[in-house]
């Protein structure tokens, strides 16, 4: 018989609060045109994309994050001394170490709580809220914070005329904690590492060791076609995944959260799924571009903040992108 004890955490999980943060300076099509061969019609029929914020030399990860999730704690009325765990996905904070979830979770007021970063790309958020309900379902931490953050305008290649236009800022923030009811669905969640070099950065640290380096600084590529198909049909299963997961069909839903990669593939996301008209889909890509882990928290804010959704909605939310990696649930709006 086993001497350990069980664990005692809550019966379910929900999302109580989201904040957000954006970056000051909106950053035109005009802008990106100063150094790519193309035009604004080309940028918006292409990607949806309109405008984008990037960072300022103040505007870090940490500070973003922290923005977004004093704004998330106010939004579920948790104070910051009860957090228990902070999980931070991004792929734009240049220390290896120490994560930087330490320092946003001391700078935030949580005390000492669990604290580390994720790497899943634009699954990011999705990877990070599995993990947080976990924790409150085992016990591990009561409420937890939940941060998907990026500043890829320091990844992006401006001369690259086909990833230039695509990426912006920003952090997005959650609050998870204990629910009665069923509230965050199972997740359908894996990986295709045999498509790994789809979406990459151009060269590792160790190949950039000092100014006088040959190589570029390391930005982030990708085959465009490939990763379109792959997100647009594969995609499309696993959300239907996770719709089957969570016991609804698509007439349940009233709200569609995607990965806010790219207009296209999710007016084609939304197509495939055959999602009624009722159904509320955010596409907050347009002015605020691919902010990669970031985007989901922020459309849903947005969302949120507009009207456009309300709380107790159903959504389900998916992301998708660098490994290749995925993870779709449905959720229920706080």
């Amino acid at each position: 018989m086993s001497k350990i004890k069980p664990a005692k955490g809550s019966p379910y999980a929900r999302i109580l609060g989201v904040g957000g943060y954006r970056p000051v300076r909106v950053v035109p099509n005009e802008v990106i045109l100063e150094t790519i061969d193309s035009s604004d019609e080309w940028i918006r029929s292409r990607s949806g994309i309109a405008t984008r914020h990037w960072a300022s030399p103040e505007e870090t990860v940490a500070a973003m994050s922290v923005e977004a999730s004093g704004k998330a704690l106010a939004a579920a009325g948790i104070a910051p001394e009860k957090i228990g765990a902070v999980i931070v996905s991004t792929v734009s904070h240049f220390k290896q170490t120490p994560a930087v979830a330490t320092e946003i979770a001391h700078r935030v007021g949580a005390g000492k709580p669990a604290a580390f970063d994720i790497s899943a790309g634009c699954a990011g958020f999705g990877y990070g809220l599995t993990l947080a309900k976990g924790l409150v379902v085992d016990g591990s931490a009561e409420y937890v914070l939940v941060i998907g953050v990026e500043r890829l305008s320091d990844l992006t290649d401006l001369e690259d005329r086909a990833t230039a236009f695509l990426f912006g800022d920003g952090a997005g923030a959650v609050v998870v904690g204990p629910s009665d009811e069923p509230a965050i669905g199972p997740t359908v969640w894996g990986s295709e590492g045999d498509k790994s070099e789809t979406i990459k950065q151009t060269v590792p640290w160790d190949e950039y060791r000092s100014t006088d380096s040959a190589e570029k600084f390391p930005a982030i590529t990708q085959e465009g076609q490939a990763v379109f198909r792959w997100a647009v049909f594969e995609m499309a299963k696993v959300a239907q995944q996770a719709l089957d997961a969570a016991g609804i069909t698509a007439d349940d839903l009233d709200v569609f959260i995607p990965h806010q990669a790219n207009m296209r593939i999710i007016d084609s996301m939304v197509k495939t799924l055959k999602l009624p008209e009722h159904v509320t889909v955010a596409r907050d890509v347009e002015t605020t571009g691919n902010t990669s882990a970031a985007s989901i928290p922020l459309a849903m804010e947005r969302l949120l903040a507009t009207g456009a959704a309300k709380s107790g909605d159903t959504a389900l939310v998916i992301g998708f992108g660098a490994g290749l990696v995925y993870a779709a649930t449905v959720v229920t709006l706080p």
